[in-house]
């Protein structure tokens, strides 16, 4: 009678895989078969994907063009902010219709163009080589003919239309990007270092303009305020640039658990403190106050600022505090300016640049 062993299959012994009888070695089954596109047996498939190819080189020229037209063509005149006068909203709102569709034709168009081209065009068969370094002039020669063999597949010479709208393409797509990296802020950094606040200039609720005494100010209670200078200015006066560098933060705090230094012991009114509410990181509006933390956070990278030690940072990747406009009050009570800020507002590269510039002027003047 046969034993329960006798019947295991070969290799097998109980539990335990008899390794002698699996082989060590497997033979490498090679590339699988090829199978040609048809573009690669069609010379009118060829022809109509290369049409294809050129035509969505085409849209992403076109999409340049167009954001082009959005950027210098549309203007917006007007206050964007008077409810009887809604063409300014619809100036702005086609700007920005242009100014997205453009951007994104011109980067999709490159895209979805080069996969296609690759997909129906190039070469698709696989190939293994093996890398090794390049020492002699033989393998360095040999490393060039690889790159020219690569450039020929590739059909480039051989389809001047598809060279020439990639060409156009790439050389208009990253224009608009050149644009934009222009408006994020003023060329000339020192505008950043001056704002509307001036000696006597009142406080101002934003958006409303009505000015603020401090018996308004509640312990704990926030104002988001503008110089009231600025209310006079319009759209094409530069109210949005001002506006964006004048806005600051008002809260009231406990005297006692704040701690002032020396030479700002006359920059509050009664534990009310006025910061500016451009983020020293890269510029994003401070608005969210916690009132039992005293802390001032940033929405956009989380930088949080402590009141209660002259708006130091105490986390996020900002590097210094936000800047403290000194604040009295005149002789209504109504909380008036002292000064302009003693430093200037906005992100710490844009102060980088103009110490920078500031010593490289005094160094010449030496």
């Amino acid at each position: 009678m046969a034993s329960h062993r006798d019947e295991l299959p070969e290799g097998k012994k109980g539990n335990v895989l008899d390794r002698s009888a699996v082989p060590q070695r497997f033979e490498n089954p090679g590339m699988p078969p090829h199978s040609p596109r048809t573009t690669d047996v069609d010379p009118q498939a060829a022809k109509r994907a290369e049409r294809q190819v050129v035509l969505l080189f085409v849209i992403s020229i076109l999409g340049s063009i167009l954001f082009f037209v959005g950027y210098f063509g549309i203007r917006v005149e007007g206050d964007m902010y008077d409810v009887m006068n809604p063409e300014p909203t619809s100036q702005l709102r086609l700007q920005n219709l242009l100014l997205g569709a453009g951007i994104a034709l011109g980067m999709l168009g490159i895209g979805v163009g080069i996969v296609h081209w690759a997909k129906t065009l190039m070469p698709d068969h696989e190939m293994v080589e093996s890398r090794h370094e390049i020492r002699t002039e033989a393998q360095r020669a040999e490393a060039a003919e690889i790159m020219d063999t690569i450039v020929d597949e590739s059909g480039i010479k051989r389809r001047p239309l598809i060279r020439n709208s990639l060409i156009g393409a790439m050389v208009l797509a990253p224009l608009p990007f050149v644009g934009l990296l222009k408006d994020l802020g003023p060329w000339n950094l020192q505008t950043m270092k001056h704002t509307l606040w001036d000696e006597g200039v009142r406080l101002v609720r934003d958006p409303s303009g009505t000015p603020i005494k401090a018996s308004d100010i509640t312990l704990g209670s926030t104002y988001h305020v503008l110089p009231e200078n600025i209310l006079g200015l319009g759209h094409d006066e530069g109210y949005l640039n001002e506006k964006a560098k004048a806005v600051v933060l008002v809260m009231r705090l406990d005297p006692s658990e704040v701690n002032v230094s020396e030479e700002r012991t006359d920059w509050n009114v009664d534990g009310i403190f006025a910061y500016s509410k451009v983020c020293t990181h890269v510029g994003c509006p401070v608005a969210l106050y916690e009132q039992h933390t005293h802390h001032l956070l940033c929405p956009c990278h989380q930088s949080t600022f402590d009141l209660t030690n002259e708006c130091e940072v105490i986390f996020g990747p900002a590097s210094h505090p936000l800047p403290q406009l000194p604040i009295t009050v005149d002789s209504e009570g109504y909380l008036v300016a002292r000064s302009d800020f003693h430093e200037p507002v906005g992100p710490a590269y844009s102060q980088r640049i103009m110490h920078r510039n500031q010593l490289e002027d005094e160094t010449e003047n030496a």
